[in-house]
């Protein structure tokens, strides 16, 4: 039986694994799914004869917005108190494990787990677990030689563990899928974090610069009190902050910024600017309309913009936004990338990236 576990927001598992069992059937890969209600993991089970390394070579992981990770299941192995290295041992050599492909493993956790024993023991656990699969040959003598796959290691508790594998260039860079960033004092409110993750996400390291430096001029619509400004302001951009409520004092103090008393549905710039952010609650629909307008217009290059889902049907309405929104690019005769993602530091939201290119 080939199994892919995928590791989401904790509640959105049907949303995940509905989504994989979609776009896997996209590839002629057909399968169905086991959600475990509010573990933020779902296994995927494949009904034919592809493997799970089939499915993952064939499909990225970035084409997958509710999905934060995932690997290729061999197996669930007991954990012994006495030895557990050995077992993980015994194990993978039960199953023909070859180390000539691997040369690190990877522990994880859920990320809901309240145990902080077991969070202790999982982090010390590393050392010994890598030593003791390297003495085997079941990991390349160097940990940072080139390498096909990883070995990851999902405690499930101190007895017992799912024993996979993820393949190099198609999972997170993030450990577990997660990129955790620290608030600066200064930022006027959390959602500051989820334009900085969605920069990180969504833009090649390497070109930070060319899409964001140089002096750029960003709208901000719905900006009150200030976290995506706050954001923008940081990268050097004026901005003009679009919002009938009040704005941070010490932001409005930098110079950078305008404040427009106005609707941010309605309100639109005289000229064109570099960057249009949006995370107005309201209906998603709506929001992707607003999206597609100001890039079809060409009022801005780049956008980030939220979409806050209902509680029921999430991926349907999902679904409807994004064919919403390339058939409105489509029509404007635009040539643009649209990427989507449910970051961590989002909750009934996902985010969305849309980049026009000229």
């Amino acid at each position: 039986m080939q199994q892919v576990m995928l590791i989401c927001r904790p509640g959105f598992e049907p949303e995940a694994g509905q989504e994989l069992m979609d776009q896997a059937a996209e590839k002629g890969i057909f399968g169905y799914f086991q959600p475990e209600r509010n573990s933020g993991q779902v296994r995927f089970t494949i009904a034919g004869s592809e493997t799970a390394e089939e499915l993952m070579a064939r499909l990225p992981l970035n084409r997958l917005v509710f999905s934060r990770d995932w690997f290729a299941v061999v197996g669930e192995c007991e954990l012994p108190s006495r030895d557990r290295v050995g077992a993980i041992v015994a194990f993978l050599k039960e199953h023909d494990w070859s180390g000539g492909d691997c040369a690190r493993v990877e522990v994880r956790l859920s990320e809901n787990n309240e145990d902080r024993d077991l969070g202790n023991f999982a982090r010390k656990w590393v050392s010994p677990l890598s030593r003791g699969l390297r003495e085997a040959g079941l990991l390349k003598a160097d940990a940072k030689a080139p390498a096909k796959v990883r070995l990851e290691v999902l405690l499930s508790d101190f007895g017992s563990a799912v024993v996979g594998f993820s393949l190099e260039g198609n999972r997170s860079p993030f450990p577990d899928g997660i990129l955790r960033l620290r608030l600066p004092a200064s930022a006027p409110s959390r959602s500051a974090l989820k334009l900085e993750e969605a920069w990180k996400v969504f833009l090649p390291k390497e070109r930070w610069l060319d899409y964001l430096g140089g002096g750029k001029k960003a709208v901000d619509l719905g900006a009150a009190p200030g976290g995506w400004t706050w954001q923008l302001v940081q990268q050097g951009m004026l901005v003009s902050a679009v919002d009938n409520g009040p704005m941070n004092p010490e932001l409005m103090a930098s110079g950078h910024v305008e404040h427009v008393v106005a609707d941010g549905y309605s309100w639109q710039p005289k000229r064109a600017v570099d960057w249009m952010v949006c995370d107005i609650i309201d209906k998603p629909q709506r929001t992707a309309k607003l999206a597609v307008d100001w890039v079809g217009n060409r009022l801005c290059r780049y956008t980030v913009f939220n979409l806050k889902l209902p509680m029921k049907k999430r991926y349907e309405e999902w679904l409807v936004c994004r064919d919403m929104i390339i058939r409105g690019l489509e029509e404007a005769g635009l040539n643009c990338t649209l990427k989507a993602r449910h970051l961590y530091h989002d909750r009934e939201e996902i985010t969305c990236f849309i980049e026009r290119h000229e």
